[in-house]
């Protein structure tokens, strides 16, 4: 059983720590090299068991993002997997999704990404692959046992060759774009299009000058293309409120057509219209739902949990679709997507508001870049019929008012005091005269108020990792979500095991 330790660093299906000095608190750095060596040994133990192949017998690709920690990680992991026995390809600085397209395109048996994703510079951390995709939480589990017990397979004489991969996976992009626009002039469809892009200086910069660039793409106005580790500019994030709002300047400055955003490792993307309006949460799953239906009428789209009533009215009444909520976390919802499809489901797409989006057709792969390639592709035929994105977007019903409002918990068995507060939330919107348990909520409570308690709805949840409990709040009118927040902190508040500072501020402040 893993201890205390070796536990932490397990964050969902990736292993993450702190890689850096410059962490709060002076918080030491535990993802040293030596913990490193313990893990990769461990991950090559697990691969050569699931495989059932010698490490001497194992291909594993090596990238990293832009983290100033990521020269001295990827050393070590190389260094490991060479004296296991391995045949080692480093690919150096490399998106996320490119990495486990290295197991489809080179042959290799696993793939190594060190990341953590959009998290401060300070932390790193390392995301593994097979064939089969990304790794599920027990296996980061296994892995860490043996890196615990110290296990490590025999010496070995491996190999290290370096990769220029992304050359590869950018003439793929490249070649989805000609052949899915169809222009006259087939190797330049995006002449006469200005698209701008926003790397936040993580690994997305290729984005810009190896695939929009050579099709023909004005791509004046990008930004922040250099890696730099120590994210200068804003956090590589398009949930980020500042990263959006940047975007949106450089767009309208630029008079683009779009402008496009990436996370740090690139596997999540957002977007901006012409006019410098978000294309992002529940207005991107309902243009990544309106493209993956295309092909594929009255589709299930899987969505995490905090979508809104108006993407499922878009999805499934504009489109012809069918949405399936599901819990939070992009691997959550793929796995659902992939149950489905299994169960004979028509399943074409899996997305969370947070940007993950996961297509059938691309391996169930969250690939930021893929994602943003058939937007582009979309607004390219779109062009040609005179409309723009906002044609599709333009039925989609949208709140007044959006918030989230994130309560810690202060029990040392936070799942066992969320889970109680979840059971009196629900025991007691079933006694509300206005407040309708919903029966499509697929974790927390979700509950939906009618015009006299808010025109809107609530959903509160345990959080995938943390001891916190978000809670989403929509309305459809002005001061609707106060209403509608006021109302929960009412019969919220007598649990003393939540800490409803956000709660408070938001309704003191309104």
């Amino acid at each position: 059983m893993l201890d205390k330790f070796w536990m932490h660093f397990k964050s969902g299906t990736d292993i993450r720590g702190v890689a850096s000095e410059g962490a709060p608190d002076n918080a030491p750095i535990d993802l040293t090299d030596a913990n490193i060596r313990r893990m990769i040994n461990g991950f090559v133990l697990w691969l050569s068991r699931k495989t059932g192949k010698e490490p001497n017998a194992l291909c594993i690709s090596v990238g990293h993002d832009s983290r100033i920690s990521a020269p001295r990680i990827q050393a070590a992991v190389t260094d490991t997997l060479q004296q296991a026995g391995v045949r080692v390809l480093r690919c150096n600085l490399a998106s996320t999704p490119s990495m486990f397209m290295t197991t489809v395109d080179l042959g290799c048996t696993g793939a190594v990404q060190i990341t953590a994703s959009h998290h401060p510079f300070y932390r790193n951390g390392l995301k593994f692959f097979t064939r089969d995709g990304g790794l599920e939480g027990s296996d980061i589990e296994a892995i860490l046992q043996f890196a615990q017990d110290g296990a490590a397979p025999a010496p070995g004489a491996g190999s290290v060759e370096d990769v220029d991969y992304m050359s590869q996976y950018c003439a793929r992009l490249r070649k989805m774009i000609c052949d899915g626009v169809q222009a006259q002039d087939h190797d330049h469809p995006l002449s006469g299009f200005h698209i701008v892009v926003d790397a936040g200086n993580g690994a997305g910069g290729f984005y810009a000058t190896d695939v929009l660039a050579p099709l023909g793409a004005d791509i004046e106005g990008s930004q922040f293309l250099e890696p730099d580790g120590t994210f200068p500019n804003h956090i590589p994030n398009p949930e980020n409120e500042e990263a959006m709002a940047a975007l949106s300047r450089a767009v309208l400055e630029s008079h683009a057509d779009l402008g496009v955003i990436f996370d740090t490792d690139v596997d999540r993307g957002g977007a901006v219209d012409r006019e410098g309006k978000e294309i992002n949460r529940n207005r991107l799953v309902a243009l990544a739902s309106a493209i993956a239906l295309e092909d594929c009428p009255g589709g299930t789209v899987v969505t995490d949990s905090v979508t809104s009533d108006g993407l499922k009215y878009y999805i499934e009444h504009v489109l012809g679709g069918k949405q399936r909520r599901f819990k939070r976390g992009y691997k959550n919802v793929i796995d659902e997507a992939l149950r489905l499809n299994a169960e004979g489901v028509d399943c074409p797409l899996a997305i969370e508001t947070s940007g993950h989006a996961a297509m059938r057709e691309n391996y169930f792969l969250d690939d930021g870049a893929y994602l943003v390639t058939k937007i582009i592709i979309k607004l390219a035929r779109l062009r040609r019929e005179g409309k723009d994105l906002e044609t599709l977007l333009e039925p989609l019903p949208e709140p007044a008012e959006a918030v989230e409002l994130r309560m810690p918990i202060l029990a040392e068995n936070f799942r066992e005091a969320g889970n109680q507060i979840l059971d009196s939330l629900r025991h007691c919107a079933s006694h509300q005269p206005h407040w309708h348990i919903d029966p499509d909520s697929c974790e927390g409570v979700r509950i939906s108020f009618d015009e006299r308690a808010g025109d809107g709805w609530a959903l509160l949840r345990l959080s995938v990792h943390d001891p916190v409990m978000p809670l989403n709040i929509e309305s459809n009118f002005t001061s609707g979500v106060m209403l509608i927040a006021s109302q929960l902190y009412v019969n919220l508040r007598k649990h003393k095991d939540l800490d409803f500072s956000q709660v408070e501020d938001y309704i003191a402040n309104y």
